[in-house]
């Protein structure tokens, strides 16, 4: 019987994380070539390759797609395990930046989760706009960010995974495409707000925005109100709510990435194991 290699597990989604063989071998502490030669032997032990060639970046290919997802899964099992038996100590606090519609619909979990294992960490969690949790004036603000980022090559914030965009709301309301279509989402800046503009601009459908508020409980209310439709992230979307990827009437909105950056040397353990924490769950 074999044995996966939780060491060559942890490079494959570290290497996917950071978007990079070299970067990966940072975090690790390992060579490029040692990150090579775990990747290898992961890919001689599932006798498949797990990465292509795209352009000048090496990515997932189909097999390394289907074992992401169940890699993170062994590594949650193995570090909560460790964690159960070794009592290890983690102090300290961390300062969270992240998106409201993260902090309502994902984030409680994750955090409840985190908190049980690491007790002695303070958590202070604020809610921005992407836009906000990444400008460099802001960033002494946080120890960490999580935050939709749309340059997938971006080097100062690395993607690490990505959602679909989708439309939310009573999509029976929008019945030709001759409708004006009326837009219920977060201010000026709002990556969500721009992406939707945008997609209903190159369709030639006419649009208003006649609700704006940063929060998605408000955005929520308004919504079951019927006041009109938004577009989230599909992870996001609130469970009492509808959403599709296009509609008859509705264009398809893409893709959006996603980015965890760490920004102080404050509390370093404590937010490498935040950081990890939230990257593994958000698979």
């Amino acid at each position: 019987m074999k044995n996966l290699s939780i060491d060559g597990l942890r490079t494959l989604v570290t290497v996917v994380e950071v978007g990079g063989f070299a970067k990966a071998g940072e975090r690790l502490g390992l060579s490029q070539p040692a990150v090579s030669l775990q990747i290898k032997r992961l890919e001689d032990m599932l006798n498949c390759k797990l990465f292509k060639k795209q352009g000048q970046r090496q990515v997932l290919n189909q097999y390394g797609e289907l074992l992401l997802p169940l890699a993170k899964q062994m590594l949650q099992h193995n570090d909560a395990i460790l964690q159960q038996f070794t009592s290890e100590s983690v102090t300290g606090k961390v300062r969270l930046g992240i998106p409201s519609e993260f902090a309502a619909r994902i984030l409680p979990s994750i955090i409840g989760d985190f908190v049980a294992l690491y007790p002695d960490v303070s958590l202070e969690v604020k809610s921005r706009l992407s836009k906000h949790l990444l400008s460099v004036s802001r960033q002494d603000q946080f120890d960490l960010v999580l935050a939709l980022n749309e340059q997938t090559g971006s080097e100062p914030f690395p993607v690490f995974m990505q959602d679909q965009l989708v439309w939310v709301g009573d999509l029976s309301l929008i019945k030709n495409s001759a409708q004006v279509v009326t837009l219920v989402t977060a201010p000026e800046g709002c990556i969500y707000r721009r992406r939707a503009i945008e997609a209903l601009q190159q369709a030639g459908i006419k649009h208003r925005v006649i609700y704006s508020n940063a929060d998605l409980t408000g955005l929520t209310a308004a919504l079951k109100e019927g006041l009109g439709v938004t577009v989230l992230a599909k992870s996001t979307v609130p469970n009492e709510l509808n959403y599709q990827t296009s509609t008859k009437h509705l264009p398809e909105l893409g893709d959006i990435g996603i980015c965890l950056v760490k920004n102080s040397a404050e509390s370093v353990h404590a937010v490498d194991k935040l950081a990890e924490f939230i990257a593994l769950r958000l698979s």
